[in-house]
């Protein structure tokens, strides 16, 4: 019988190696937050708005993570992706119809708040990179997880490409003072991933998220959690 790697992705003869991180950058959308249910029914209520079809919570699981941008191209019909114009309207309208739902069903995922107060502990720095605009992403980390003392929160800037692009994960190691190797990514997407190794941090991906382990494994993961604590077991002691 063939033995299957274990939650962590690797070999379970060969655990991965424990770290001594100084920061931990995470993502927000389904690492932090879930926060899919609102995000799905602001892009419906758009889409009935002019009488388009609209999609399954589960299905907006694929179209987020990429910004707003993507995640509006990837919902409406093929005629209004054609229309530049029409495009940005359709952004606008999600974005005022996001502020106005934003925390009717979201909660932080079971386990985040036992991490971050661990890491604290540990004097390990916080910091967030979402490819969530910025004021939505501010919103959300000050409702949220307003008692903890991130010490960097980047969302989408129109100055800025989002994720996969390096320009916030450098910005944020820059402001963390910390090196990559002294540094790990938590994210649930393959674009997570890819920001990670491209920025030569040590890539986690959580399993517990919008995207699926195979997606994470493609996309270059150092090692898979399926819950937030087991990243406190991949710390060295002390």
């Amino acid at each position: 019988m063939t033995r299957q790697p274990d939650a962590c992705g690797g070999d379970p003869c060969k655990p991965p190696q424990r770290r001594s991180w100084r920061a931990v950058i995470f993502d927000l959308d389904g690492t932090l937050l879930d926060s899919l249910a609102d995000i799905a029914n602001a892009g419906n209520t758009v889409l009935q708005a002019h009488g388009y079809p609209t999609h399954t919570t589960d299905a907006y699981r694929w179209f987020v993570g990429d910004g707003v941008r993507r995640l509006l191209d990837r919902i409406l019909p093929a005629s209004c992706r054609e229309a530049p114009a029409r495009l940005e309207a359709f952004i606008r309208e999600f974005v005022a119809e996001y502020e106005q739902s934003w925390n009717v069903a979201s909660r932080l995922y079971e386990g985040v708040p036992e991490l971050l107060d661990a890491l604290l502990a540990r004097h390990v720095r916080l910091a967030v990179l979402s490819n969530k605009p910025q004021a939505a992403t501010d919103r959300c980390v000050t409702h949220y997880l307003g008692r903890y003392p991130f010490a960097a929160v980047l969302g989408q800037q129109p100055d800025r490409p989002p994720k996969p692009d390096l320009g916030g994960v450098r910005e944020i190691l820059a402001q963390l003072a910390v090196p990559p190797a002294a540094c790990c990514y938590v994210g649930d997407t393959g674009v997570d991933m890819q920001t990670a190794r491209g920025a030569g941090l040590y890539a986690v991906g959580a399993t517990w998220g919008f995207r699926d382990a195979a997606e994470l494994r493609a996309a270059g993961a150092d090692v898979l959690i399926a819950h937030p604590r087991q990243l406190l077991e991949l710390f060295a002691p002390g």
